[in-house]
């Protein structure tokens, strides 16, 4: 496996004691992908699939419908430096989540919102967040979230080395990363004075 454009270290590399992992799909994982690993704490970012029934497909295979498969980022990091709901607050705010099997002008299956749970506390934050975010989107007229919470199954990362970090390599690459413009609740711990 190819080192880390960014942090140069192996992209299979193990996870460093005490550090934790997070999946989320929020439509095309570039964008995706760069908004995490410009987060301090983050430790690793990764683009990949998950959700689907198609072992380790190729991008052209997802892109083809059928595989069941999300678009989805892999993050590992450093609970101290940055929270499970300060990443949740992230994933809210850079999507829509609404809009089921699409993100504006993407449309398919594969990008769908979800959010993929290592443990059974992440899975009551990402719940609560979901709970309190669709609150928030009614208020603003908005509609109902379609974003789904499952536990991690498998992550395949993407095969074509081309799609790791290529918001790096191609900065002016394709980006189709839109909120709602409704903010998510601040995590504890980060409310302003």
């Amino acid at each position: 496996m190819a080192n880390h454009a960014i942090f140069d270290r192996p992209m299979d590399a193990p996870v460093p004691k005490g550090f934790e992992q997070a999946i989320f799909g929020m439509g095309c994982y570039w964008g995706v992908e760069r908004l995490f690993w410009e987060q301090d704490g983050v430790w690793m970012t990764q683009v990949g699939f998950a959700g689907g029934t198609t072992e380790n497909p190729s991008y052209r295979e997802v892109c083809g419908g059928g595989t069941g498969h999300a678009e989805v980022v892999h993050i590992v990091y450093d609970p101290a430096r940055i929270s499970y709901e300060h990443l949740l607050k992230l994933f809210w705010e850079n999507h829509d989540p609404t809009q089921g099997n699409r993100q504006g002008n993407d449309v398919g299956d594969q990008y769908r919102s979800v959010i993929m749970y290592y443990t059974d506390t992440q899975k009551a934050q990402a719940e609560a967040s979901k709970t309190d975010y669709d609150n928030r989107l009614a208020v603003a007229g908005k509609k109902k979230i379609t974003t789904e919470i499952l536990p991690v199954d498998h992550f395949y990362p993407a095969q074509e080395i081309e799609h790791q970090q290529y918001l790096h390599k191609v900065p002016d690459g394709y980006c189709n990363m839109r909120g709602t413009g409704v903010e998510a609740a601040m995590p504890e711990g980060h409310e302003l004075p």
